[in-house]
């Protein structure tokens, strides 16, 4: 085999004195997706290898523009509002972003090819009220309008509760045996003051549960005097 040498190459006298600057160190970008801010130290490295003349300076980053997907559930009648805004940043130039909403519905899904486009060009997207044929997953891309970059995409799977679906009043869900249960341990929480007892007995659920229960206890006895009569 025949061997080859590169030619040696040949620096000259003045790159040998040149200074350099290059970023030397930078803090994580301020998101975890999309667009976002970090701060650099920019320093100059002489030939020697010594850093000199440093400064910080704020500068663009992407990490990732997969933001994932982000549950959302509303009652049915409540008013929504999803948004996906890119702040501009005039420090970087005039660029603007531009804003596309799709969705799928009455699916969650990251699935795009179940998308179908929604007329919005806004970073916002409001449902004044949300109702249950809202549902579904709701996609956000944004792009750089000047170069048609994409630089974020995030998906809202949205869940409408029905309203007749559950009651979340937790009082009107309890049973009376609840209710005279928890009216005790406040009773019973204040030491038996004067303050407590008054409380407890103005409270008509307590004492409409009491009387049931005598009246049940008393009726018991009288059929059982009766029976062994």
């Amino acid at each position: 085999l025949a061997a080859t040498f590169s030619p040696m190459v040949t620096i000259p006298p003045e790159l040998r004195s040149a200074v350099v600057k290059i970023t030397v160190n930078s803090t994580p970008c301020s998101v975890t997706c999309g667009l976002g801010l970090k701060v650099e130290e920019l320093c100059e490295i002489t030939p020697a290898g010594e850093r000199r003349n440093c400064s910080l300076q704020r500068s663009l980053c992407l990490t990732t523009w997969i933001c994932g997907l982000q549950h959302v559930s509303v009652p049915a009648g409540r008013p929504l509002h999803l948004s996906c805004f890119v702040e501009n940043n005039l420090d970087f130039g005039n660029q603007t972003y531009g804003y596309t909403w799709r969705w799928a519905p009455g699916l969650i899904t990251t699935n795009d090819l179940l998308f179908e486009p929604l007329q919005n060009p806004l970073p916002a997207l409001s449902l004044a009220p949300a109702t249950e044929a809202n549902a579904g997953t709701y996609r956000c891309d944004v792009q750089v309008r000047e170069t048609f970059r994409l630089i974020k995409r995030i998906y809202f799977g949205l869940k409408v509760i029905p309203g007749n679906l559950v009651d979340l009043n937790f009082k009107k869900s309890l049973s009376w045996k609840q209710k005279l249960f928890g009216n005790l341990v406040v009773w019973s929480a204040r030491n038996g003051s004067q303050e407590g007892k008054e409380h407890f007995w103005e409270n008509e659920g307590s004492l409409k549960a009491l009387l049931g229960m005598g009246s049940g206890l008393l009726g018991g006895v009288v059929v059982s005097l009766v029976l062994c009569c």
